[in-house]
């Protein structure tokens, strides 16, 4: 006969995590980070060597700290619904962090379209923008990023279904076509008549976009992890919060490529 100790039975739906090392390692790796930045921009000797340590440091602890979420989810059953509810709410505040962010660049590039000075060496339209096809490239790019948010969708929805292949083939098309993405915004940069010292709007263009594709980069890394989990099994119809966070995190790329695209590109340029 089985014997169940009362203590060994939890009566609530929070999740007490143990202790880790990886919040201090991280927040002390963040420092270092930050600083190596500060210091590599103002051209400080060891500057780029603090700032690639504390990089790689940062991405180090937060691997780790990842996989011990992981493990709590998918081995260890942590994750219950209360728990699950509570990491939504927190990743839904990291989205509307990461808007604020794209919104006090979009400020920043209406406030100096709307009263051009000479003083911040800005015009309008702005020098070099027109030369900028915003049908060729940056349509093309469109095209990619909105397609491969149709293709999470139905990645997410067939997992959903329980159609399994169907979840993995819709995910892998939508990695390939952030490639491709990333790929040709490369391109673009290197192409640019201007540059990030030319005038506000170059430091406004390149900031806009070189964010963006910085998200688009970091997406695509959250999407593959998802995949090496969706394959391995990690995710189930009814479980799976990681990926329903990395998909939320896609179409918030997407929405701000819409903005870029409308904005910098086509009102700018075109």
């Amino acid at each position: 006969m089985i014997t169940i100790n009362r203590n060994q039975i939890q009566n609530y739906p929070y999740h007490l995590v143990d202790l880790s090392p990886w919040p201090v390692l991280v927040s002390f790796s963040l420092l270092s980070l930050l600083l190596g930045a500060v210091m590599f921009l103002h051209g400080f000797n060891y500057g780029g060597t603090l700032l690639t340590l504390g990089f790689i440091l940062t991405a180090a602890g937060m691997t780790l700290w990842f996989r011990d979420v992981v493990v709590e989810s998918v081995y260890i059953g942590a994750h219950t619904l209360q728990v699950q509810k509570g990491l939504m709410i927190g990743f839904i505040l990291f989205i509307i962090s990461e808007v604020m962010v794209f919104f006090s660049v979009f400020w920043s590039f209406f406030h100096s379209a709307l009263s051009p000075t000479i003083e911040l060496g800005s015009s309008w339209p702005p020098l070099g923008f027109e030369s900028i096809d915003p049908f060729g490239v940056p349509l093309i790019n469109t095209i990619l990023l909105l397609s491969s948010g149709a293709f999470v969708t139905w990645s997410h929805h067939s997992l959903i279904s329980g159609i399994r292949n169907d979840a993995i083939n819709g995910l892998i098309v939508t990695i390939l076509l952030a490639v491709i993405f990333t790929g040709l915004q490369a391109m673009e940069y290197a192409d640019a008549p201007f540059t990030i010292t030319d005038s506000v709007y170059g430091s406004v263009f390149y900031a806009s976009t070189g964010l963006h594709g910085l998200h688009v980069i970091i997406g695509t890394l959250f999407l593959i992890v998802c995949l090496i989990r969706l394959i391995n099994y990690h995710y189930t119809s009814t479980h799976h919060l990681g990926y329903e966070s990395a998909i939320l995190y896609w179409h918030m790329v997407d929405v701000v490529w819409l903005f870029l695209f409308i904005v910098v590109y086509y009102w700018s340029g075109g």
